[in-house]
Formats: C-alpha cells, sequence, structure tokens
C-alpha cells in the first residue's frame, strides 16, 4: 500500500485513511496541516487491486465500518469522523 507523507512535527505513528472526494477528509488533512502533525495518508478510492484490498483490510483492523475519515494514532487511538476537538486534544 503506498502512503503519501506530510512532513510536520512527529506526534507519534499517525496514518489518515481518507477519501479523495470526501468534504470531511479535506478538513481533517486541513486540520492537521494547520496543527503541523506529520502523518501519512491514503486516498483508499485512488487505489485498485491488490493495494485497495490492502488498504481496506488495514482500515477494518480499527474501523470495521471502513468509514472515512479514520486517524489512527500509534496503532492503538482511533478517531473515525472529522471530530474537531478530538483531533486537536490527541495531535495538538
Amino acid at each position: 500500500m503506498k502512503l503519501e507523507h506530510v512532513d510536520g512535527e512527529n506526534r507519534g505513528n499517525v496514518m489518515l485513511f481518507a477519501l479523495s472526494t470526501c468534504g470531511w477528509c479535506k478538513k481533517t488533512r486541513m486540520l492537521m496541516e494547520e496543527l503541523g502533525v506529520e502523518y501519512d495518508y491514503i486516498y483508499v478510492d485512488l487505489t485498485s487491486g491488490d493495494e485497495r484490498d490492502e488498504a481496506v483490510a488495514a482500515l477494518e483492523k480499527f474501523n470495521s465500518d471502513v468509514s472515512f475519515p479514520t486517524i489512527i494514532i500509534n496503532d492503538s487511538d482511533v478517531i473515525t469522523g472529522f471530530k474537531e476537538d478530538e483531533i486537536k486534544s490527541k495531535l495538538g
């Protein structure tokens, strides 16, 4: 699975699963960049075949609903949806 990287301050291993057409996903990315967080992300809708299967399987481990956006912090904390206060609390 090919991840895109955004430089910033290291606040743990932060991964964002998103859709390129999702307004809430865009707001989440903008907030994370505003906070100056280093993170990796993947637009699941822009993947196909084995890469999509791998991305969905990775997401399902943390979010069985496979909903977007989903942020995973240090393979333990999970934030689903655009929850500005929770994102700021965990990453701000």
